[in-house]
């Protein structure tokens, strides 16, 4: 499934416990303001199934395409 700048990845849950941010965060390793209230548009039925996603749910996640590299933030230093 494709939109115009999205593209949709399929993930397996394979540990228990695994709620949705979670989910996401170890798939991107960045915060991503948004995905999961996109994420549970395109799995109507997640939310039914409670807070920790059972094992071997696939979930849909929605993929942007880069439109630039990220922001180089500065390094911030306690000490030294």
């Amino acid at each position: 499934m494709t939109t115009d700048s999205t593209k949709i990845e399929t993930i397996v849950v394979e540990t228990e416990d695994t709620p949705l941010d979670l989910l996401i965060w170890r798939r991107f390793q960045t915060r991503t303001p948004g995905l999961v209230e996109r994420a549970l548009a395109l799995n109507v039925d997640l939310a039914d199934k409670g807070l920790l996603i059972p094992v071997g749910t696939a979930v849909m996640i929605p993929i942007d395409a880069p439109d630039k590299a990220p922001a180089q933030r500065p390094v911030v230093r306690l000490w030294g």
